[in-house]
C-alpha cells in the first residue's frame, strides 16, 4: 500500500510532525506553561511528549488536577489537566462542571487506548460489568457529553497515504475552548502521539486568530449616545461591573480606567469580586442585595438614579442576585442601561466603549472618600475580642490597611465563603485578588487553586501572600494536597475555621453533619508538610499570626468557631435563615420574609 512519502513526496513526508510535537506547539501558542495532573499507563507517552515545552506537574488525585486547571484558567485564560483513561478522566468530572458552570477554558486532556488494542475485549480500565454483553469505550466521553461539554477522542491515519488529522482537530478544539471559554474534554489514543500528523501553519499570535471573529456592531454609537445623556443627567450615576468580564481582563481595564477617569462610582457582582481594587475610592465593593456587606450600600440602594450594567449573565444566577429575594436593587432599578456582552469576546461591548470613550462627558469626582473612613473607623475590632466567623473579616480587612499588606484571598465553599463576600479584596500581582467557586457542588476546591495561584505568582517572581479561609468540613475535603504545596514552597496561610460541623444549611443533628473529631490534631499534621501552626481564639493573637505569616512559607492558623448564632457571619446567619426557609422551617419563613421586608399580613390588619 501506498505511504505518505510515496504518495505526497519525501520531502513532505520528513517535514511532518509528530502529534506529540504538534500538541505541545498548539499549547505553548495559547500561552500554556503548566500542566496539572496524575500519572498513568495510557497517558504516559503523552507525559514524555509534554514534558519539556511545558511544566507537567502532579497534583494529589485528579479532581485536584481539574480544580488547579480551573484557578489556572481563571488566572492565565487557559489551563489544562492531563490524566489517564476513564479511572483517571472520570473524577475530573466534577472539575469539568466547575469549568462549565463557571465559564472557564479548560483543556481535559486523557489518555486512551491505542487504535490498534481495540479488539471488542473488555480492557482494565473500562466501565464495564464482567458480566456485560457488550463493552463501552465511550464512557468518559459520554459524562463529559452529559455536562454539554464538547468531548471527543482524536483519530488516527485512515489511509496509509495520508497523514492524520489529529492536531488540526486538536487546535479547533482548544481554539473553540478559548474563544468561547467552555471546557472541552480530548482523549488522545496512546499510539498516536509518535505517529505523524499534518503540519500546522499556526497564526502569528492570538490576536491574528481573533482578528477572525471580528465583528462589526451597527448602532454601537447611538447606544453610546443614550448611555452619555443619562449620564450627564445623573446626579448619582453608578457603573455595575459583571463576572463576565473577569476573563476580558483588557475590557475591564478600560471600564475601569473610564469610571476613574471621569470620577465615577463601580461595583462589582458577587460572581465578580476580586477583579477590581475594592480599595480604590470610586469602588463601592460586591454587592448582592440584602446579603451585602460593602461600604457603597447605601449609595447603591438609596441614592443611584442611574446604572450602566456591564457583563453580568446573561441566565442570573440566584446566588449572585440575592437568592431571588427581591432585594437586588440593582436588579430592578428603574433607570438602567444593560449591557450584557452577547458577543464572543464581548466584542459588542468593546464597540460601545469606544464610541463612550470618544465622547465628551463632564469629569466629577463622586468617591465616597469620607464615608470610606467613616466605615473604617467604625468597624475596627477590638484586638482583645474572641475572634470567630462575625467579625474575621473585620479582623483581616484591619490587617491589610495596618501592615500594608494585600492578600490573596482564596475561601472555600461553606461559612467561610460567605463571610469572605465581607472582605476587601484589594491589590494583586497574577490581575485577581478573590478566588472563589461559588458552585456548591464542588467542594474542595481551595487548596487546588492556592496550588495554581502559588505556581502564577512564582512564575512573576512575586512572593504575595495567599491567604485561603477554611472551614475544617472544606479543609478535609483537601488535605492532601498540601504535599504539592509543601514541594513548591508556597507562601500560604491557611485559616482554619474549626467547629467540627458541616455547619452551612444545617437543618437538624444527623451524624452526617459531623465531619470531623475532637481528637484531630491538626498541628501534627501541618508540621508533616513543613509548615508552622498557630492557635488564635482572640483578635491580638489573629493579627500577630498573621504578621508572621506574611513572612513566608505554609502556615496554619486553627480558630475554634462556636456554632451560636451571634458567632456568625452577619451574611452566613441570613444565608442559613434563607437555607431553613425553603426547607419549609415555618419560623425560619417568618424571619425571612422580615429580613425582604415581605412581612405577611397580621390578623389585626
Amino acid at each position: 500500500m501506498t505511504s505518505i512519502s510515496q504518495n505526497l513526496g519525501q520531502a513532505y513526508s520528513e517535514q511532518l510532525p509528530n502529534l506529540g510535537q504538534s500538541l505541545c506547539d498548539i499549547l505553548c501558542f495559547f500561552g500554556l506553561k503548566r500542566v496539572y495532573g496524575v500519572g498513568g499507563d495510557f497517558v504516559a507517552n503523552l507525559i514524555n511528549a509534554l514534558d519539556g515545552p511545558l511544566q507537567v506537574l502532579p497534583s494529589s488525585n485528579e479532581m485536584h488536577a481539574g480544580f488547579s486547571a480551573c484557578a489556572q484558567a481563571e488566572l492565565t485564560g487557559l489551563g489544562a489537566c492531563l490524566t489517564t483513561y476513564t479511572v483517571g478522566s472520570l473524577p475530573c468530572v466534577s472539575a469539568a462542571a466547575l469549568a462549565r458552570t463557571e465559564g472557564l477554558p479548560v483543556i481535559f486532556m486523557s489518555g486512551a487506548p491505542g487504535e490498534n488494542e481495540i479488539q471488542g475485549h473488555a480492557l482494565h480500565h473500562m466501565v464495564h460489568p464482567g458480566s456485560g454483553w457488550h463493552t463501552d469505550l465511550n464512557a468518559a466521553l459520554n459524562a463529559f457529553k452529559a455536562l454539554g461539554i464538547r468531548a471527543e477522542r482524536l483519530q488516527g491515519q485512515r489511509h496509509q497515504g495520508q497523514p492524520n488529522v489529529a492536531a488540526a482537530r486538536f487546535f479547533e478544539l482548544v481554539c473553540e475552548a478559548v474563544q468561547s471559554r467552555q471546557p472541552v474534554y480530548i482523549e488522545v489514543p496512546r499510539d498516536l502521539v509518535m505517529q505523524p500528523t499534518q503540519s500546522l501553519r499556526l497564526p502569528l499570535n492570538i490576536d491574528e486568530l481573533n482578528a477572525m471573529t471580528r465583528l462589526n456592531l451597527a448602532g454601537a454609537g447611538l447606544i453610546a449616545d443614550d448611555i452619555c445623556s443619562r449620564l450627564v443627567k445623573a446626579k448619582h450615576p453608578l457603573v455595575y461591573l459583571g463576572e463576565r468580564l473577569r476573563m476580558n481582563s483588557a475590557l475591564l481595564e478600560r471600564i475601569v480606567h473610564f469610571c476613574q477617569r471621569l470620577g465615577l462610582p463601580y461595583a462589582t457582582s458577587w460572581f465578580a469580586k476580586g477583579m477590581v481594587d475594592e480599595s480604590h475610592p470610586l469602588c463601592l465593593g460586591a454587592y448582592n442585595g440584602v446579603f451585602s456587606q460593602c461600604r457603597g450600600q447605601a449609595y447603591i440602594e438609596e441614592n443611584a438614579d442611574y446604572v450602566l450594567e456591564f457583563g453580568t449573565a446573561i441566565y442570573d444566577s440566584d446566588t449572585n442576585n440575592a437568592f431571588a429575594s427581591g432585594t437586588h436593587a440593582i436588579d430592578t432599578h428603574p433607570n438602567k442601561t444593560l449591557l450584557k456582552g452577547t458577543a464572543r469576546w464581548e466584542l459588542d461591548l468593546q464597540a460601545v466603549v469606544d464610541a463612550l470613550e470618544r465622547a465628551n462627558l463632564p469629569v466629577r469626582n463622586l468617591a465616597l472618600v469620607n464615608q470610606n473612613k467613616d466605615l473604617h473607623e467604625a468597624i475596627t475590632p477590638d484586638t482583645s475580642s474572641s475572634l470567630g466567623y462575625a467579625n474575621l473579616a473585620q479582623t483581616i480587612n484591619q490587617f491589610q490597611r495596618a501592615a500594608g499588606k494585600d492578600f490573596i484571598l482564596v475561601p472555600e465553599v461553606g461559612n467561610a465563603l460567605f463571610a469572605a463576600f465581607a472582605l476587601d479584596a484589594r491589590s494583586s500581582d497574577v490581575g485577581r485578588s478573590f478566588l472563589a467557586n461559588p458552585w456548591y457542588a464542588a467542594m474542595g476546591t481551595s487548596l487546588p487553586y492556592a496550588r495554581a495561584i502559588a505556581d502564577e505568582l512564582n512564575a512573576k517572581g512575586s512572593p504575595q501572600p495567599i491567604l485561603l479561609i477554611t472551614g475544617d468540613g472544606g479543609f478535609n475535603f483537601q488535605c492532601n494536597e498540601l504535599i504539592n504545596l509543601q514541594k513548591q514552597n508556597a507562601n500560604l496561610i491557611i485559616l482554619y475555621m474549626r467547629n467540627n460541623l458541616f455547619h452551612l444549611g444545617k437543618c437538624g443533628d444527623a451524624p452526617i453533619y459531623a465531619c470531623n473529631d475532637l481528637r484531630f490534631d491538626v498541628s501534627k499534621l501541618i508540621a508533616a508538610y513543613g509548615g508552622k501552626y498557630h492557635l488564635c481564639q482572640s483578635v491580638d493573637r489573629l493579627y500577630e499570626a498573621l504578621a508572621m505569616g506574611v513572612q513566608g512559607g505554609l502556615h496554619l492558623i486553627e480558630v475554634p468557631t462556636s456554632t451560636e448564632p451571634e458567632q456568625q457571619s452577619p451574611i452566613a446567619i441570613k444565608l442559613n435563615t434563607y437555607i431553613s426557609a425553603k426547607n419549609g422551617n415555618p419560623e425560619a419563613l417568618i424571619s425571612w420574609n422580615k429580613l425582604c421586608g415581605n412581612l405577611p399580613p397580621t390578623d389585626a390588619q
